[in-house]
């Protein structure tokens, strides 16, 4: 039986992992349904301490991964599916058909991007939809496109996006943004930005083999009216890849794990660190944070069991 297995490669499983190998817990870290989490889909990271020009999101997961495997952390490609209470521990069973037994675990499997859920969107996911700008924006060259979404997530995008497209147009369903000054500040200095105010995609027109428009809802006076565009980039939030811990974990009504100050479950020996329980911060700085302190907790826990 293993001593600590971590669900999740992003920043806060890697803290952990790294935390916990120098604790010689000889930690295996499973990459979960994201591998290295929300961070590989960033572009500028410029509020994490150390980088005073910035680092790229992939990258800082890479070096992350790296310091991790450092001090002995073991990698396993693939994704928890199943999760039960055993003698002694717990036992996982992964999609791959392997079954881990351990003593303890660190839920880190933070969150994904939200979508639409409308039909049309299924459609064209891949052909002009997406949620990943990082990803998908240099598809975009020269053409028009949409950004969903009102937080920090969506001023991200539409900067980055103007690298690429000739115009982004931002549609919000309400008549501000939720944004951080900074934010909000950077997207409409930028010439290529503009808002749509009060309105939601209500669907996503095509040829049939890509996007050509959105159809848009007024959410004040429910008119709808047609907007041509060449992709749609969906920046709406995020849920919380929790799935195979319901009816078993403590979670709030999104789905988010509930912890206390010390990362603690409602499970003794499970604990959980980053997006996956933070309904509040959500920020790289904090996940890593989070991290530590499961995987402290993890080792005093395994030091009371002996």
């Amino acid at each position: 039986m293993e001593k600590l297995v971590v669900l999740g490669t992003g920043i806060a499983g890697c803290t952990a992992a790294i935390y916990a190998a120098r604790a010689n817990l000889n930690p295996i870290m499973i990459s979960g349904p994201e591998d290295g989490g929300q961070l590989t889909l960033t572009t500028d990271v410029e509020n994490f301490p150390g980088f005073p020009d910035g680092v790229q999101g992939p990258a800082l997961v890479e070096m992350c991964k790296k310091q991790a495997e450092r001090f002995g952390t073991r990698f396993k490609v693939d994704i928890a599916s199943e999760f039960k209470k055993i003698k002694g521990g717990f036992e996982l069973n992964l999609m791959g058909g392997e079954k881990i037994q351990t003593k303890t675990l660190i839920v880190a499997t933070g969150a994904s991007a939200r979508w639409l859920g409308i039909p049309s969107e299924e459609k064209y996911k891949g052909r002009g939809v997406t949620t990943c700008a990082t990803c998908d924006g240099a598809f975009f060259k020269g053409k028009e496109v949409v950004v969903v979404g009102g937080g920090d997530s969506a001023m991200e995008e539409s900067n980055f996006l103007t690298k690429f497209a000739t115009k982004v147009t931002v549609i919000h369903r309400k008549d501000s943004f939720k944004a951080s000054k900074i934010m909000q500040d950077r997207f409409f200095k930028n010439p290529k930005c503009k808002v749509i105010w009060d309105s939601e995609v209500a669907e996503i027109l095509g040829d049939g083999k890509k996007v050509t428009g959105v159809m848009l809802k007024n959410a004040k006076t429910g008119k709808t009216s047609e907007f041509k565009t060449d992709g749609v980039f969906l920046a709406i939030g995020h849920v919380p890849n929790t799935s195979i811990f319901k009816g078993r974990l403590d979670m709030n009504e999104l789905g988010y794990l509930t912890t206390d100050r010390f990362m603690k479950t409602n499970i003794s020996g499970v604990f959980a660190a980053g997006d996956v329980q933070d309904t509040r911060y959500r920020q790289a700085i904090t996940a890593a944070g989070s991290g530590c302190q499961a995987a402290m907790e993890a080792e005093k826990y395994l030091a009371e069991q002996e």
